[in-house]
């Protein structure tokens, strides 16, 4: 069978939603910082201070870290210990990602999924709102970030996984350095 750099159709669409939201995501980042700094100049400079654009950031923030999390484990950027991954051949990195992936990732996940079913259905039972005065009234859709954070990072797992996999049997060359890697999941 001739090697080629090809995921399934399933997999390589989960790759692109994950890529594409990832980068939409990025785009918060920039109103973030441009909130803060009305936040800023308005509490310094007018005396005026709003919780509920102070609460905008925060929701922002866990927006953006929650559900960009799966967009950086599909570009390899979570912190890891490489003193000996590095020195490891392409195929044994393969391994070492697929079993991380498979025996500590995926439970993981489930873990968060399952645990915080009940959690988030209380916060929607009572549309939990801000216990500031003046604050957004939409905790339970901040909680429903938990879920949905590890609802993404099982997809993508799922896609790194079979990733790992084609490497290991051969059905898709491991990529030869970083390098190479990042551009391939472009």
């Amino acid at each position: 069978m001739a090697q080629s750099r090809a995921l399934p159709g399933a997999i390589v669409w989960l790759d692109r939603a994950s890529e594409w939201l990832g980068r939409s995501l990025s785009w918060l980042v920039l109103a973030m910082m441009l909130i803060q700094f009305l936040i800023v100049v308005l509490r310094y400079v007018f005396n005026f201070n709003s919780i509920a654009m102070q609460e905008s950031v925060m929701y922002m923030h866990a927006v953006v870290f929650m559900l960009a999390a799966a967009w950086t484990l599909k570009h390899d950027g979570h912190v890891r210990v490489d003193i000996f991954y590095r020195a490891m051949t392409p195929k044994r990195k393969a391994l070492v990602d697929l079993c991380g992936t498979l025996f500590l990732l995926l439970p993981v996940m489930i873990f968060v999924l399952l645990s915080s079913t009940k959690y988030v259905g209380n916060s929607w039972r009572i549309l939990e709102g801000s216990p500031d005065s003046g604050g957004i009234p939409g905790v339970f859709l901040l909680k429903t970030l938990i879920p949905l954070f590890a609802g993404l990072m099982i997809l993508q797992a799922l896609v790194e996984a079979s990733r790992h996999f084609l490497d290991l049997t051969g059905r898709m060359n491991p990529p030869a350095n970083d390098h190479d890697h990042a551009e391939e999941r472009l």
